[in-house]
């Protein structure tokens, strides 16, 4: 019963109480005023009462609002909340400042002299859409000497499917299967590139469908794409796919053992250009992984990688070691690299390439850290038609988040 409503009932009880007591005498006028006087109160009070009853009839309905204001705000929240965590976002940079003495024949060219470079700059977003469908876009900058600017492009955009640790398909540019394999393993990509993404026997990432997974127990490794064959800076149709593939077993803690190859016309095949020959890669690499400790091998065989549209064919072939030992427990580490390659044993067999580097990395916080190096680059032929040779020496750097 609401307050209002039993006060008044209480002042009808009693104003006729009092009625009936007046009516068993004869009422002065005392009396008279008493009852009314009575009654007066009790009508105040019963006022008050309906004006805390109608003031918190508006203080129910004002809280009411606000819960459902407040509701509907965590619900926005909540979404949001789920998008954030969702979603990540990340970036890697990678920068020097360093000298460079570069020699055609002996005679110093443009390329050499002090100059602070910003190599290369990916910004990533990763988002998951629940537990089998996400999708990564992945932007990359870089400065173009064919152009003389910077050019910003694509690097990664596709959308995975996982239905297990044993199978993950992708649609679109992503990782192909052996060189961040092998970037995962040597640890220094910011210094340098690996053995065939420095010598343009291979690349990064590509169009194309990629599947991969982990088998027994994760001991066993596996990638294949299908490619369209150009890299992932150009995203334009060939005549026909591009297939690479790599197959890779850890024999025991922290080491590996991997097999890859490559076949297609990398992209250079249309509909108006036939392909005289078919490019093909084979890869080896062992490695050993623990911590600072980095010891490696990798080694390739191409055919025609760089003759698909002439008549003439050829072959290349080369390796590369690495190492890296840490100095203290602060992270100091030392580490070098050796690469020999023969880039052409059919059309000009003396054609060589020899590249070492040597340097000091220090960690300088979370996500950052650089490196003293020196670099050294010698490409020759016997009948010294080609002879180049590049010294640099300078700070190498990695910022990432």
């Amino acid at each position: 019963m609401r307050p209002t409503h039993l006060a008044a009932a209480l002042a009808v009880a009693i104003a006729g109480t009092s009625f009936n007591a007046l009516a068993q005498s004869a009422p002065t006028a005392q009396d008279i005023a008493e009852l009314k006087a009575q009654i007066a109160a009790l009508q105040a009070k019963v006022e008050s009462l309906e004006a805390q009853a109608d003031a918190q009839s508006d203080v129910n309905i004002t809280q009411a609002k606000a819960i459902e204001e407040a509701e509907a705000t965590k619900g926005k929240v909540d979404k949001l909340a789920k998008l954030v965590n969702d979603t990540k976002i990340s970036g890697r940079m990678y920068y020097d400042l360093t000298h460079i003495d570069d020699k055609n024949h002996g005679v110093k060219t443009d390329k050499s002299g002090f100059a602070f470079d910003i190599k290369r700059f990916y910004l990533g977003v990763d988002h998951t859409f629940n537990d089998q469908w996400s999708m990564n876009l992945t932007t990359d900058f870089q400065y173009s000497s064919a152009i003389s600017s910077t050019e910003i492009y694509l690097k990664k955009a596709y959308v995975q499917y996982t239905l297990s640790d044993a199978f993950m398909l992708r649609a679109g540019a992503s990782d192909l299967p052996w060189v961040p394999f092998a970037e995962s393993y040597y640890g220094m990509r910011y210094v340098e590139n690996t053995l065939i993404d420095r010598l343009k026997f291979g690349t990064s990432a590509d169009w194309g469908l990629h599947a991969s997974g982990k088998l027994a127990g994760g001991n066993v490794e596996y990638a294949v794409a299908a490619l369209n064959g150009n890299g992932y800076k150009n995203p334009s149709r060939s005549k026909g796919l591009d297939f690479e593939g790599r197959l890779s077993v850890a024999p025991m803690a922290n080491t590996v053992l991997a097999v890859g190859f490559y076949n297609g016309t990398l992209g250079k095949e249309k509909q108006t250009v036939n392909a005289l020959h078919t490019a093909e890669r084979f890869d080896v690499m062992a490695a050993y992984m623990a911590g600072t400790t980095r010891l490696g091998v990798e080694y390739f065989q191409a055919k025609n990688w760089n003759n698909v549209l002439t008549v003439a064919s050829d072959k290349a072939s080369g390796w590369s070691v690495w190492g890296s030992v840490g100095l203290n427990s602060d992270g100091v580490t030392l580490f070098g690299r050796y690469d020999r390659t023969d880039l052409s044993k059919t059309l000009d067999p003396t054609l060589r390439d020899t590249y070492y580097n040597v340097g000091v990395e220090f960690p300088i916080t979370k996500g950052v850290k650089l490196a003293t190096v020196y670099k050294h680059t010698d490409q020759k032929n016997a009948l010294r038609t080609k002879d180049l040779k590049t010294d640099e020496f300078g700070m190498w750097g990695e910022f990432r988040f």
